[in-house]
């Protein structure tokens, strides 16, 4: 249920509703905006009108919620998600941001080199893999933690902000001082137990679509980690397997304007994975920005013919130059901005 608070209820009028929500059975989340308070209530409650709650004090509005995502739900915050970082980059506002960098940290002079040439090419994010999901047990698995030192000791040198993928509980309370962002990959989007402990942190949170998941199953699954309180999250879009060979995935871009109508939270692009072919890439940025994507998080690689994992869709540093010269004379078109 949702219920839509006056903007001149007082904070007496709020409690008093959540109060009654509470008692109902309901878990009350709380979100407020510029122009008012809307509380919905999670849970399954056998019995409660709808009714009772459009006469109490300072309510607005109160209605049933037919989704099965409550909190993923525009109707939750009708204005919009942003999240915004400590250094000030808002992800979900006007700008288009981007992250960009090596699909893995593989040393500390390639991830300092790579850090370097995204700064330079006007990315807000580094990212790299520290700890790596490989399809094959023989496949280069990541440096561990010594990566992740890798990661916080280029970031301070340029200015980036670190964005990594975690793979377990166990790794949540090990990355929290190297980064600033976690990164739930395709093959973890329904790993519930570790969105349910994300949920728990209060560090923003990327969320990949699964390899072959609905878009309500990216909202139920966004739904874990709204539930635990933790409402940093963005989602991304990276492509999903189909029958189709000649990409690596089929890069969904109609998804982006879906979820924009579906969910308050911020979508991103994700074109390197979308494709898997580095030339098909940027013309998959720039689709996905013209859909409405609030950013886009691309592999590049100073040397991608010798990358260690995902070489063949990793951009050339010029490349990502000449992409970013392109996206800034887009953003406007479709009523954004790139710094």
């Amino acid at each position: 249920m949702i219920v839509a608070m006056h903007g001149q209820a007082t904070e007496e009028n709020i409690q008093q509703v959540i109060e009654r929500m509470v008692e109902l059975g309901f878990n009350v989340h709380r979100t407020t905006g510029a122009a008012q308070t809307i509380l919905a209530g999670v849970g399954t409650p056998e019995h409660f009108e709808v009714a009772e709650f459009k006469v109490l004090a300072g309510v607005y509005d109160a209605y049933r919620i037919s989704s099965p995502y409550k909190l993923a739900g525009r109707s939750f915050r009708p204005g919009g998600t942003t999240v915004t970082f400590p250094n000030g980059v808002v992800v979900g506002g006007e700008e288009v941001v981007v992250m960009a960098g090596p699909c893995s940290v593989e040393s500390r002079e390639q991830i300092l080199t790579s850090a370097k040439q995204v700064a330079a090419a006007g990315a807000k994010f580094l990212r790299g893999g520290a700890f790596k999901p490989r399809s094959s047990p023989y496949s280069f698995q990541g440096m561990g933690l010594d990566g992740l030192k890798l990661l916080r000791e280029v970031s301070e040198e340029t200015g980036l902000l670190v964005i990594t993928e975690v793979m377990e509980i166990s790794q949540i309370e090990l990355m929290l001082p190297y980064i600033d962002c976690f990164q739930v990959g395709a093959r973890n989007m329904q790993n519930f137990n570790l969105l349910r402990e994300l949920g728990h942190v209060r560090k923003p949170v990327l969320m990949k679509r699964g390899i072959s998941a609905t878009i309500e199953e990216v909202l139920l699954s966004a739904e874990y980690i709204l539930s635990g309180g933790n409402y940093n999250l963005m989602l991304c879009e990276r492509g999903i397997r189909t029958y189709e060979t000649y990409t690596r995935n089929t890069m969904d871009i109609s998804a982006i304007p879906v979820l924009k109508k579906l969910t308050h939270l911020p979508v991103l692009g994700d074109p390197s994975h979308g494709v898997g072919i580095r030339d098909l890439v940027p013309p998959m940025a720039l689709a996905s920005v013209a859909a409405g994507a609030d950013g886009l998080l691309m592999e590049m690689h100073p040397n991608p013919d010798k990358a260690m994992s995902d070489g063949a869709q990793s951009l050339y540093p010029e490349q990502l130059q000449n992409l970013m010269a392109q996206l800034k004379l887009l953003a406007p078109v479709v009523n954004r901005t790139m710094a």
